[in-house]
């Protein structure tokens, strides 16, 4: 079992000063009301408060996040109530626990019920602090760690939720590491038979690739120190989870995977980033079609790298390149831009289009009232943003792949998707079903009055998209102040006054109020 003593020491070298005293009293408080619980394994309940810790001292998260980790089972498996916590820890401790903490008082008329209403609860908590995901964070893979003490139906259940909703939402705040050990995890109790046959295939070449890795990874070190280059390096074999990804979309072999081996270069700057990028094309050849700029367009989860494949002695390999920050945050994600302001922790400018989404993502699902309904569109936002598309402006539109025109005008504002009635791709029409193209500069076509069709709920791909059944309601309310206030010469912030003809979205914008304001 973990020792606290290991604990306080992460805490303190990655927080000098911090209230370690605050993380003493929640391990005596968590020892107490847990004494006499054990686990499905047979070890002592504390082992795992003290493991959800470490894991967050582990993360560099601060005292608070750490006190959460030793208390956040406390109101739900204990007689302790939140009131109590508030009393002996404080509001900002007592907040967090809430929101970690599953709604058990209300009864619900199903699993799925329940599930989304956890869910809608824990997201709403994370836009006020993000300190409770990163607590969910490492509850949920303490757990799929131990998962195998449970039934097999218990085990099912929670490895499914992980791969749906855990991993999805770890990778959509940037946290590769955590994101990745989720998904073989869950990947390994989902599908056991083919992650053992994987997880052979991989062992049984083990030496052959480490031994590959660590000669490219010599001439590497080599070519950079002839160019004057700093970098430090290292190597890895991908995940088994993303090969069996891989494997069963492409329909292809694990010899025909060009990054199932990688070279990562970590250097100082992103001039000898791209200075790096000729450095690896002049000594090896690389793959036509897989070179990937994320410093230049960086994945919405701020990722950045350089990404290209190359050929040595016929094995392909991927290197990707980046800065020292650009690696810290592509590990840490969002956990690496906050910051202390004014006794509170708080994102820097840079994490605004994360909050951002978390918000938007919020006020979505508020709306819903069916959990089928609420769950299906969390695992469409969830989904993996790969598209990057074009207003005719050069402003990029991230969008999940195969999304649709509709998709892009949603993605600008809602009025521009509901009175969407064609687009233009590339400067030629095109069906609003047409599937959208890494590159594609999209020009979209309004008419005034014009609603949503049903039609659309076949192919678009964004929860945004398939908005407008909820909007209905709202947008007639809408209609009807909007007339009111035009006939005083007024108009309601959040509504259109201009006719729209055939145009740009920055020509759609120009339209709008101009107190009005949003993303284009």
């Amino acid at each position: 079992m973990i020792r606290l003593e290991e604990i306080l020491d992460r805490v303190e070298n990655h927080h000098p000063g911090d209230n370690l005293d605050l993380i003493r009293r929640a391990y005596i408080f968590s020892a107490k009301e847990h004494k006499g619980q054990v686990r499905a394994s047979g070890e002592p309940y504390l082992t795992h408060p003290l493991e959800v810790a470490n894991l967050l001292a582990e993360m560099k998260m601060d005292a608070v996040t750490v006190s959460v980790g030793l208390l956040h089972d406390v109101v739900e498996d204990t007689l302790t109530t939140l009131e109590k916590i508030e009393e002996l820890f404080g509001p900002e401790v007592a907040h967090i626990v809430d929101g970690v903490t599953k709604i058990s008082q209300i009864q619900f008329t199903s699993k799925e019920e329940k599930q989304a209403e956890n869910f809608r609860k824990m997201l709403l908590a994370m836009t006020d602090d993000i300190r409770v995901i990163m607590v969910k964070f490492a509850d949920r893979l303490h757990n799929m760690r131990t998962l195998a003490y449970l039934s097999a139906d218990r085990r099912e259940a929670i490895a499914r939720e992980t791969l749906d909703i855990y991993a999805p939402l770890a990778n959509r705040l940037g946290m590769g590491k955590i994101r990745g050990e989720l998904e073989d995890l869950a990947f390994s109790y989902l599908d056991a038979k083919a992650y053992q046959e994987l997880k052979d295939l991989v062992a049984k070449n083990r030496r052959k690739h480490e031994a590959f890795l660590a000669e490219v990874t010599r001439i590497v070190q080599e070519k950079m120190r002839e160019h004057d280059i700093p970098c430090l390096t290292e190597s890895r074999i991908k995940r088994l989870y993303s090969i069996h990804l891989k494997l069963k979309k492409q329909r292809i072999t694990i010899d025909q995977v060009y990054d199932l081996l990688a070279l990562r270069l970590i250097t100082d700057s992103v001039k000898n980033c791209y200075a790096a990028l000729g450095v690896i094309h002049n000594t090896w050849r690389p793959v036509p079609g897989r070179i990937k700029d994320f410093i230049a367009m960086p994945r919405p989860n701020m990722y950045q790298s350089l990404h290209t494949s190359v050929i040595a002695g016929g094995q392909p390999f991927e290197v990707q390149i980046r800065t020292a920050e650009m690696h810290r945050i592509a590990e840490e994600g969002i956990a690496a831009h906050w910051k202390y302001k004014d006794g509170k922790l708080v994102a820097d400018d840079r994490e605004d289009q994360r909050v951002s989404w978390l918000r938007h993502l919020v006020e979505l699902q508020q709306e819903m009232k069916d959990p089928a309904d609420f769950l299906s569109t969390l695992k469409i936002d969830l989904y993996p943003e790969e598209v990057y598309t074009f207003t005719p402006k050069g402003k990029v539109i991230t969008l999940p792949r195969d999304a649709s025109p509709v998709d892009f005008a949603y993605a600008i504002h809602t009025e521009v998707g509901h009175t969407c009635v064609g687009s233009k791709i590339n400067g030629r029409m095109t069906p609003l079903r047409s599937k959208l193209r890494n590159g594609d500069i999209v020009e979209i076509i309004t008419q005034p009055g014009h609603k949503p069709s049903r039609d659309w709920l076949s192919f678009v791909k964004t929860s945004r998209g398939r908005c407008w059944k909820r909007k209905r309601a709202s947008t007639s309310r809408t209609q009807k102040i909007c007339s009111k206030a035009t006939n005083s010469k007024q108009c309601c912030p959040s509504t259109v006054r201009a006719k729209w003809r055939i145009c740009s979205p920055q020509s759609v914008m120009g339209k709008f109020p101009p107190n009005m304001s949003f993303p284009v």
